[in-house]
């Protein structure tokens, strides 16, 4: 049996996590969540994600992009992607990588995108 692929979900928006469970949970993936970076960061240091879905604008502005830069601080192997309605301006504009994210995924999130995306990185 293959190992179970642990998502984290780091967001302030419950029906957004809410969304994100649903799909990934549906293929056999554990969606664990965090609804500030801080709580996220504490979920990563306990657990060890094997990937991480991060929202931008939570408790702070760039707290999303702080959090990625922790994460990747802490374990540079854990892919980390945006999860943003404004994920799509950003990568136009800004540098992903250089912020702390792998990717980014656009609000309202796509089912089949995601389903692809994280399927690519974690299988």
């Amino acid at each position: 049996m293959a190992e179970t692929k642990i998502v984290l979900v780091i967001d302030d928006d419950p029906d957004i996590i809410e969304t994100v469970h649903t799909i990934l949970s549906a293929k056999g993936y554990v969606v664990i969540s965090a609804s500030s970076g801080k709580q996220g960061f504490e979920v990563v240091q306990k657990i060890n994600p094997d990937l991480v879905l991060c929202d931008m604008m939570m408790e702070a502005i760039d707290s999303g992009m702080q959090t990625a830069q922790q994460i990747k601080r802490y374990n540079s192997e854990i892919p980390v992607f945006l999860l943003s309605s404004i994920a799509e301006t950003m990568a136009a504009t800004t540098q992903i990588r250089e912020l702390g994210f792998i990717g980014i995924i656009q609000k309202p999130v796509e089912p089949a995108r995601l389903v692809s995306i994280v399927q690519s990185m974690i299988g």
